[in-house]
């Protein structure tokens, strides 16, 4: 561990009975009380003094403090109005980080950044996390890098091969490849969730793996192939879309596809290919 991430650490419970606060189950609050787990989640990042970092969940600052320490600017978004006064009051002596009250799917991330470069961190809960994804890379300033603590679970299914591929996979690995980088055992949080959690990064490419032009397309096709895993690409393709089944098996053959093959076998480039001549077939 970087000896230079110690911090004094942050009682939370004390933190929330002296504000008069209760973690809120909906919005997911099982809040970061671990100093270990905090500092790998940072070293994880790979964030250097020249970074801005955008962080989506601040809670009560203690992941706060540690980016603080080692970003340029810190831009701390926090979506529950009651936690502002304590976020603040912790991360007093802080001069680098700005705080904004508003849920992020509600922001424009261009007005946040000014163009500028940046990098993610996220502490989110599971029924945001896909929400929170494509926001963040399908916007026209999209971040360089994410880091995300998440389910266990969820962070595999991120890291999906194909075989095992879905929906939130494809939706990452289209704009970049994730990896589990850290493990955070549940006793890391308060109050303690039922499950694990993993911290994945994804180095965000330059430009996504299918082209501008065919995104929107994409995302039709993966959402409709995967409306019904159990079934084929072509039932659960001609299910979703306004072509009959015949039509579509006898497309997917054309592009080299099966049509009995089911969504989660189907590789990215499979994906890409299936998008380009999707639109230029059918959407014409």
């Amino acid at each position: 561990m970087d000896n230079s991430l110690n911090l004094p650490p942050l009682n939370i419970p004390t933190l929330l009975q002296q504000y008069g606060l209760h973690p809120i189950k909906r919005l997911g609050q099982n809040f970061l009380i671990d100093p270990i787990a905090t500092q790998r989640i940072v070293e994880s990042a790979g964030i250097t003094h020249a970074d801005i970092v955008l962080e989506i969940g601040a809670g009560l600052g203690n992941l706060t403090r540690y980016l603080a320490l080692v970003a340029k600017r810190v831009i701390a978004i926090e979506i529950d109005n009651r936690l502002i006064l304590p976020l603040k009051d912790v991360l007093s002596s802080y001069n680098n980080i700005e705080f904004i009250h508003d849920d992020i799917l509600n922001l424009d991330l261009v007005d946040l950044v000014q163009d500028q470069p940046y990098l993610v961190t996220a502490n989110i809960p599971y029924y945001i996390t896909s929400s929170i994804i494509r926001h963040l890379l399908e916007s026209t300033t999209p971040p360089q890098r994410i880091v995300l603590t998440v389910q266990r679970e969820v962070a595999k299914r991120i890291c999906a091969k194909p075989g095992k591929m879905n929906l939130l996979a494809l939706s990452v690995q289209v704009f970049g490849q994730p990896r589990i980088v850290a493990q955070i055992p549940k006793g890391a949080f308060y109050p303690i969730p039922k499950v694990d959690s993993a911290v994945v990064r994804a180095d965000i490419n330059p430009e996504p793996g299918i082209p501008s032009q065919y995104l929107d397309t994409f995302f039709n096709l993966i959402r409709a192939g995967f409306s019904q895993k159990r079934k084929t690409m072509r039932n659960s393709l001609a299910a979703n879309l306004p072509v009959s089944p015949d039509e579509i098996a006898k497309w997917l053959l054309s592009n080299g596809i099966d049509p009995h093959r089911r969504a989660e076998t189907l590789y990215l480039d499979e994906w890409r290919q299936l998008a380009e001549s999707y639109q230029h077939e059918f959407s014409s």
